[in-house]
Parts: C-alpha cells; structure tokens; sequence
C-alpha cells in the first residue's frame, strides 16, 4: 500500500497544528516522524487514521482520496499502538486481544492470538487485567493489538516510551524482526533517536505544525555537521530560524 499526504493541514480554533505537510509513505519502508513535543506528530497520525478530520489537505492511498473510499476495508489494512492510549482496563490480556481481533474479523482468531502473545511474551499474563500490568507489559500488549490483523500499514506513536532498556531493546528489534519478515510499511513517532537511526530509512522533522527537513538519518547528520541524529535533532528543535 502506498500513501501520499498532501497539502495536510489541522486547525483547532485558531491554532494550527499541523500546516501545509506533504510526504509519502512508500510500501516497505519506515518513516521517522520527528519533531519536540506539540509538533503536530500525534495529530498527523490520527488524520491519517481518520479519527481526526483534516481542515484541507488530502490522503491519498494508492493515488484515491481516503474520502472517497470504503473505510472499513481500508482501516482493516491498517494498525496503530501508542503507549498513550490504553487498551480497556478491567478487561483481561486475553479478552482485550479477542475483542479487537473479533473487530477486525480475524479467522481462526485463536491460532493468531496464541502466536503473536508467543512472539510477545505475554502468555504468562493473560489473564490478568490489562489495567494491573507494568508499563512494559501494556506496551507489549499493545503491540499484539496492533499486530492481530497483520497490517500492511502500521502507525506507531512512540512505543518504547518509558520502558526500561531492556524491554525497550526487545520491542526494538521484535519490530524491525516482524517488518522484515511481513513487508509492513511503518510510520514511527519517537523521541528516541537510537531508535529512529535503528530502524527508520528516512525521516521526516516537523517543528511548529511543519515539516522542516526530510531524509535519511546519515544525510541529515552530515547536512547539520552533527556526530549523531540526537545532536541533529536538538540542533533543529533549538533552532530560532524560521522554516
């Protein structure tokens, strides 16, 4: 599935948050979408996901306006995990697991739960409630949900955030491993430049609802004469250019 943003654009009330954006999402790879805080990412992201409705500005899937077709069926090729938004407290791993496989209809539901909790590591927690697990846990969690419906596309908005190294290493390389294998097309929101140089192709740098610089980590380090991508990354959300 390919994907094209352009001209896309958010305002609430008189603010502007996001402004005029245009990239692409291209089939098999990953994009970074960085930018400080209140940059627009997480606003993009649900554009993207039809959960918020663009001021102007279009979303094309595979050169059709997202408008104009069936959302269901282009949802259901879809995923998003976010630490930010919690899957349903009271109910169990498992239960969560099966009510979101059962929106997304999967077949043979319970073979796929039982090999992406596998993969996961959360078998020994199923039957807890989702409400009760560490931070690492529900990010775990959260990531089978995004998973259950083998997404062609998936959104992920900074999933290693406050997770200790070593669970933040596993989701890291359980990602990169997964995409490898399943030639799924990512779009990854992170404060985390170690990660985003692990496993973006290139990357996007918003700052105040726009778009201030695009390529891969290795070009954007040698165009800022940076040693790294963080240096990189501070360099530009310290900035007081205009863009």
């Amino acid at each position: 599935m390919f994907i094209e943003i352009k001209n896309l654009t958010k305002v609430y009330d008189n603010y502007l948050a996001v402004d005029k954006i245009n990239f692409q999402l291209n089939k098999n790879r990953t994009l970074g979408l960085l930018g400080p805080n209140g940059c627009g990412k997480t606003t993009t992201i649900g554009m993207i996901l039809g959960l918020i409705a663009p001021t102007n500005g279009e979303i094309l899937i595979e050169n059709r306006n997202m408008n104009t077709l069936n959302r269901d069926e282009v949802l259901a090729r879809f995923n998003f995990a976010s630490p930010y938004v919690e899957l349903p407290k009271k109910l169990t791993v498992k239960q969560n697991l099966e009510i979101y496989g059962r929106l997304y209809g999967i077949e043979d539901l319970s073979t796929r739960i039982n090999e992406i909790s596998k993969d996961l590591d959360i078998k020994n927690f199923f039957n807890r409630k989702t409400g009760e697990l560490s931070s690492g846990q529900k990010n775990r969690v959260s990531l089978a949900k995004s998973l259950i419906n083998k997404p062609e596309i998936l959104l992920l908005d900074e999933p290693t955030a406050s997770l200790d190294p070593d669970v933040g290493d596993f989701i890291r390389s359980y990602i990169q491993e997964y995409k490898s294998k399943n030639k799924v097309t990512l779009l990854l929101a992170s404060h985390n430049m170690n990660e985003v140089e692990k496993l973006c192709d290139s990357v996007i740098m918003m700052k105040k609802g726009k778009i201030i610089d695009t390529g891969t980590c290795n070009d954007l380090i040698k165009k800022h004469g940076r040693n790294n991508l963080e240096e990189t990354f501070l360099k530009l959300a310290r900035s007081k250019d205009e863009f």
